[in-house]
């Protein structure tokens, strides 16, 4: 994730985003609008039931693996862990190993459901504008365990792990944008004294010392580092999965009457569906062992800091008190060199003290008003953003990740039944330009995962120079076979007929 700012006229500011693996339709839409492309209807039922028994194999494969992971996450859940830790009566080094275990089948499924790790650079980026939150939220770390995620990714090192990743992990998956339309006279109205304030501190020379002092406000990330080898081995194949999506901020529009005085509308690209992982700190009398796995949906990057747990209370930046200090000085010296004047004007130094405190009022006031909103985005990020926490992300993802495994499966195996034989780069392109003809989506299709889970099932084989080919529809039934939901349903249709 790159920002790029615009040097044109129009001053746009684009953020270059990579093409996600998600399929973004729904999977009955995409079974039936796929069957309808079938000619004849014989091949059109058998290809219905080969979708159902792709779906029952594989949510038969990943069962146990699932089943193991809501084990254990019932020792480590925040609520009821504890008590059945206690009934156990494991070892400190059993739990220390059954909540390694816990990570590893969690991060697997956050794999599979292609969520991915966020990095600094991408973080960096996405708070590197202003949205609907206009303060600077940081992370309480004395309230955080450091050792869990430590002990992780020391037996499990992964490449651009952010800073934070001793303390808390966000996963992000998927891309969307918000919009937001409303009068903004407050925000217009700082942006105004933001542009003269910038422009004072240029011809004083004071823009330095602005730079230095407001550094801290990122105290929390690192400068973001690229991994070359891996750039330049794959920099052709990103450029065909890269897109661009504009931000439209009340910071760069152009000041005119008409925009001051009437509504606006401001967009913001969202992280579709973002999930923390963490635990809070214990006492070493007392250790934490409760993990929180929280899930959150349509989340503005400029705004991502609503979801980092443990956060402080917001206060005036350091920037704030800076120009608080200033505006003091230069009123006061004003003020004193127009008392020293022989005919000393009150009428300047009344000016001159209303203006300096109305300055100091609208400060106050505005970081009032921040305040409000940084609440207001709080209580909807728990009410309206959040969709689950612990046990319930858990079963969404594993769902999830059913989903999207039948949906690739399917997407291949229907290319290479109606196009025939076709090499994996061929076979990837025409995956995604069906789905962008058919659906008007785009996504970079997981080629690999879905080849490999259909020769697994023994409908797709490669020939002698390497390309992928499929059985007939009705053979691929019969190597399937019968699955054990298929008898239930039977089962349960016999019961109802007698």
């Amino acid at each position: 994730m790159e920002n790029k700012k615009g040097i044109e006229k129009k001053k746009k500011e684009v953020i270059r985003l990579e093409r996600e693996s998600v399929i973004p339709i729904l999977k009955p839409k995409l079974i039936m609008t796929l069957a309808n492309l079938i000619e004849h209807g014989s091949d059109r039922t058998e290809f219905l039931k080969l979708c159902k028994r792709i779906e029952y194999t594989i949510r038969a494969w990943y069962l146990l693996q699932f089943e193991d992971l809501m084990q254990l996450y019932s020792l480590f859940d925040p609520v009821h862990g504890a008590k059945k830790l206690e009934q156990q009566n494991l070892s400190l080094e059993e739990i220390d190993v059954l909540e390694q275990n816990f990570l590893t089948y969690l991060f697997q499924v956050m794999d599979k459901s292609n969520f991915r790790i966020a990095t600094d650079e991408e973080i960096d980026v996405a708070v590197s504008g202003q949205y609907l939150l206009n303060l600077p939220i940081t992370v309480d770390e004395s309230k955080l365990d450091r050792k869990l995620l430590s002990k992780y990714f020391t037996e499990h090192p992964l490449d651009n792990l952010p800073n934070f990743a001793d303390k808390y992990i966000i996963f992000r998956r998927g891309i969307g944008i918000d919009h937001t339309t409303d009068y903004f006279f407050m925000e217009k109205v700082d942006m105004l004294i933001a542009r003269i304030w910038a422009k004072l501190l240029k011809l004083t020379g004071l823009e330095r010392l602005r730079s230095k002092l407001s550094k801290p406000r990122k105290q929390n990330q690192k400068i973001p580092t690229k991994d070359p080898k891996k750039n330049d081995d794959c920099n052709t194949e990103q450029d065909l999965d890269e897109f661009y999506v504009e931000r439209i901020r009340i910071q760069n529009m152009e000041i005119s009457l008409r925009n001051l005085l009437s509504k606006i509308t401001i967009q913001e690209p969202t992280f579709d569906r973002i999930i923390v992982v963490y635990r809070r700190a214990g006492k070493k009398e007392n250790p934490e062992r409760g993990i929180h796995v929280k899930h959150f949906k349509n989340i503005p990057m400029a705004d991502m800091e609503i979801v980092l747990p443990e956060k402080k209370n917001p206060g005036l930046t350091p920037m704030d008190w800076v120009k608080f200090l200033i505006s003091a000085v230069v009123g006061l010296f004003a003020v004193f060199s127009s008392l020293q004047m022989p005919k000393g004007d009150m009428w300047v130094v009344v000016a001159i003290l209303s203006t300096l405190i109305g300055y100091c009022a609208k400060t106050y006031f505005t970081f009032q008003q921040n305040l409000a909103v940084y609440q207001n985005l709080i209580t909807r990020s728990m009410y309206d953003k959040q969709l689950d926490s612990g046990k319930g992300t858990l079963l969404h993802l594993c769902d999830d990740v059913i989903q999207q495994e039948v949906k690739e499966v399917i997407v291949s195996f229907f290319i290479l039944m109606e196009q025939g034989k076709a090499t994996r780069q061929d076979l990837d392109l025409r995956c995604e330009e069906l789905i962008k003809e058919e659906f008007g989506e785009s996504c970079n299709f997981d080629v690999d995962d879905a080849v490999q889970k259909l020769e697994r099932l023994g409908i797709v084989s490669r020939d002698s120079i390497g390309r992928y080919y499929c059985v007939g529809l009705k053979r691929a039934n019969e190597i399937i076979g019968i699955t054990t939901e298929e008898l239930v349903l039977k089962a349960k249709q016999g019961a109802t007929t007698s």
